[in-house]
């Protein structure tokens, strides 16, 4: 890197680091000085022996309607606190698993009497289930549980406005690349599902479907590094389960929210939800639309050598400011029905119609040297695009005995439909400015087709109190076709020249047993899965047919301990597969410009992974995780240069290997009452090696490390602000050196109107520092990328809840997402 880049990107960290210092201790001195003093209550809880209940969930809740105010958990000798109370009439709840609920009589504070100390509040062991009101005190935004972590999206302020793309970048130990694959602890191969559905997109239409989802209807997002044999196989890094938000109230309830933003160019977001709940039948839907207009600026400068001739390299600076326009539209609309106390069914119907306008002004300098240019050219490119989809889900639910035996079953159905046409038109200049030779043209349309069909039952048995035996069945059904027309001048029609099909199925079953012993728990599965699929395409550059069948079995374990209250260890492993991404196969090729195309590959073959993963949790809430995986046949993407046209491609390849390390800490603290936070730190090497790539043999890896900070404040009732900062340092993968990536992201909320109307602020990437930046130096290819996105976007979301907010209800989760994640353009 030169050296004055290297001394602005200090110089950029130094102002960073001293903005966030300024602002912290500004907003402390702030808070300080004008906070008042407001009434408090505090409490204790005690088990029916007299001792302390510790981590309880403690709610204080308006006596009028039972909402809740606040929540909080006991400490560790079983006293809660609640600052910052209104005047008014109240009762504390508290609950914990394995005891009744306890409710407090009704108190009342006064400005006579601020600080209320209640009576010890005992809690008995439960005797049998309550059919009770469940009330869930404030999440918060991230949380480690024992085999996932989970991102409480719902009520987070950087949430409101944005994408769940956005929202995923910044999910602890997650980043998004270049080109928008998403990798967990610096490795890619990462599984989305939506509500514990597989998507079966591909890495650009999942990020079209991400980029479309309002995250005001997302209730949070689960990490799991290590899922079990209940999960498909898919995802060598793990899975991201993004979880919707559903109806969890009875009566009729919902909420608007309509947002605004402006970056380079100006945005807007509309959201509408609506739920019925009564009797045995509940209903709920949501339609959401938005606008959003965006630049990045792309740069690509590589160096060519004449391996033929053995002359002078030639040099290419390219420049590709590209304006994109996206319309997105996504519907969901369900309803779930209690047939009996025992069985409940249910149905779902989403979709979405989206549409996106691409323009691009790219020019190619080409000479010598990076500083002398002896021919330019220039491509202008428009490319519209449509994405429709639609998906049906029936699902049904029998509850066999009231000991937990249960059987469940999900019947899916999704079609996706997109469409490409794009126009590329290339002058070619000398040096003066004067005309080379005339301008070329190159038309396409490329309409593509998915089909999805799965089935799926799950079998839940617990034999004992303390043995829990789970198993399943899983087919699916996955149909793409492709179909590439093309012309060379702007008045002759299209000629198909490439006509692709790729067809897979799935069949797939799994066992689970679970045991607890005294301060153990044991769980082993194996899950099988037979995969057959063709590739078949018409093109005389493709080979007509490539049948692939295979059985796979993938077996999982995880032991956990708990040592004492303080302190506990899990250990698991779990073997994983990536099948190649539908895209990736395809052997289309799309042209940036004449001496720039991405192709697929359509002999790829799947990857496999072996996870290793160790946990140690102290306190139940700091955690240091120890992770190591092994992955064969590793999908990669590999930069190419054909010396004899100096053409430069993009394509995929299976490497032979990859070995990752990794190291977690995730730490929680309190700084003062209305101020607490954590920190996510992730250290990891990754190292490749493939022998005869590209004529050569690769061996290269790099240590690298991932900081994210959460600062939460909330100083007085009804407001809330908050301040993130991330930072990923320089790392390998693959053929590619990956350039630090680091911002900051700060957001303020304030609840009006009893808590029904929130007003949310924020702005993403404050001092504008995001950056993609990459390079590659292997055999015949010395190239250098930078992409700047419009990241800094300031944001203003207001969102107004209606209704009843009382009682929760059913919430499901269906059984296609594997398959979805797979396709582009998805919601």
């Amino acid at each position: 890197m030169p050296k004055n880049r290297t001394n602005k990107m200090k110089t950029t960290l130094a102002k960073i680091i001293y903005t966030l210092l300024l602002l912290i201790a500004g907003t402390a001195i702030s808070f300080a000085q004008t906070a008042k003093p407001e009434a408090k209550v505090t409490g204790s809880l005690l088990d029916e022996n007299g001792k302390p209940m510790d981590y309880a969930t403690v709610s204080l809740l308006k006596a009028q309607d039972s909402s809740v105010v606040k929540g909080t958990l006991s400490s560790e000798t079983g006293l809660y606190t609640f600052d910052h109370i209104n005047t008014g009439a109240y009762i504390i709840k508290a609950s914990v698993v394995g005891y009744e609920k306890a409710i407090t009589k009704v108190f009342t504070v006064t400005d006579a009497s601020p600080t209320v100390t209640l009576p010890a509040l005992k809690m008995a062991a439960a005797s049998h289930a309550l059919n009770a009101v469940t009330i869930t005190a404030s999440k918060p935004l991230i949380e480690h549980k024992i085999d996932r972590t989970v991102m409480n999206v719902e009520n987070s302020i950087l949430a409101a406005g944005n994408s769940a793309m956005d929202i995923l970048e910044r999910a602890p130990g997650v980043s998004v690349d270049k080109d928008d694959n998403i990798s967990i602890k610096g490795k890619q191969g990462v599984t989305v599902m939506i509500n514990g559905k597989l998507t079966y997109l591909t890495s650009a239409q999942l990020a079209t479907l991400l980029r479309s989802t309002d995250g005001t209807t997302i209730q949070s997002i689960e990490i799991i590094t290590n899922p079990s044999a209940k999960y498909d196989a898919a995802g060598n890094s793990g899975i991201i389960n993004i979880i919707l938000k559903k109806n969890k109230q009875v009566g009729t309830n919902g909420s608007a929210t309509v947002g605004a933003g402006y970056g380079a160019y100006g945005k807007d977001n509309e959201n509408l939800t609506l739920n019925h709940k009564e009797g045995n039948l509940n209903v709920f839907g949501s339609f959401s639309h938005d606008d959003n207009k965006r630049i990045q600026n792309i740069g690509i400068m590589r160096i060519i050598p004449d391996t033929i001739a053995g002359g002078p390299p030639t040099y290419f600076r390219q420049t590709s400011p590209l304006i994109s326009a996206n319309h997105d539209n996504s519907y969901r609309l369900g309803a779930d029905y209690d047939l009996s106390s025992k069985n409940t069914i249910g149905f779902v119907a989403s979709g979405y119609f989206n549409g996106e306008q691409d323009n691009i002004d790219d020019r190619t300098y080409i000479g010598p040297s990076f500083g002398q240019v002896d021919s330019t050219l220039r491509t202008v490119s428009g490319i519209h695009q449509t994405y429709h989809n639609i998906a049906f889900n029936l699902n049904d639910t029998y509850k066999i005995d009231t000991a937990g035996q249960e059987l469940s079953a999900d019947l899916d159905y999704s079609q996706f439909k997109n469409n490409s046409t794009a126009q590329y038109v290339t002058d070619y200049y000398l040096p003066d400015g004067s005309i080379q030779h005339p301008e070329s043209f190159l038309g396409n349309l490329t309409p593509s087709t998915i089909n999805i069909r799965t089935a799926k039952i799950d079998y839940t048995k617990p034999i004992t109190k303390t043995l829990k035996f789970e198993s399943g069945l899983k087919f699916s059904d996955v149909k793409t076709d492709n179909n590439l027309t093309e012309k060379d001048t702007v008045t002759n029609p299209y000629v198909s020249t490439n006509h692709f099909v790729y067809d897979e199925k799935i069949d797939a079953g799994y066992v689970n047993l679970n045991k607890d012993f005294k301060g153990y728990s044991v769980q082993a599965g194996l899950r099988a899965e037979y995969t057959s699929s063709s590739a078949v395409g018409d093109s005389a550059n493709v080979v007509s047919n490539i049948p692939r069948h295979y059985l796979n079995l993938f077996p999982s374990l995880f032991l956990s301990h708990t040592i004492n209250d303080k302190n506990e260890m899990t250990f698991s492993y779990s073997r994983r597969i990536d099948r190649p991404q539908y895209d990736n196969l395809n052997p289309f090729v799309f042209h940036l410009d004449p001496y720039t195309y991405q192709k697929g590959n359509p002999y790829l073959k799947p990857q496999y992974t072996n996870n290793f993963e160790f946990n140690y949790t102290y306190n139940k809430n700091i955690t240091l995780t120890l992770g190591y995986s092994k992955t064969t046949d590793v999908i990669t993407e590999v930069p190419g240069t054909d010396p004899a046209t100096k053409v430069s491609f993009i394509t995929q390849d299976n490497l032979q290997e990859q070995n990752a390390y990794n190291v977690n800490l995730y730490a929680p603290y309190t700084i003062t009452k209305w101020w607490e936070g954590n920190i996510n730190a992730t250290a990891f090497y990754l190292g490749f090696k493939s022998n005869g790539l590209e004529g050569g043999n690769l061996d290269r890896g790099q240590v690298a490390y991932n900081i994210r900070a959460t600062e939460t404040f909330t100083p007085f009732a009804d407001y809330k602000a908050e301040l993130t900062g991330n930072y990923q340092s320089d790392l390998t993968y693959g053929l590619y050196d990956v350039k630090p990536r680091y911002s900051v992201d700060a957001g303020v909320s304030h609840k009006f109107a009893d808590k029904k109307l929130n007003v949310k602020l924020s702005m993403s990437d404050i001092f504008n520092t995001l950056h993609n930046d990459v390079n590659s130096q292997y055999q015949n290819t010395d190239l250098f990328i930078t992409q700047k996105r419009e990241s800094r976007i300031t944001r203003l979301t207001l969102t107004y809840n209606f209704g009843n907010n009382k009682i929760k209800a059913r919430e499901h989760q269906t059984g296609a997402d594997d398959e979805k994640s797979r396709v582009k353009g998805a919601n």
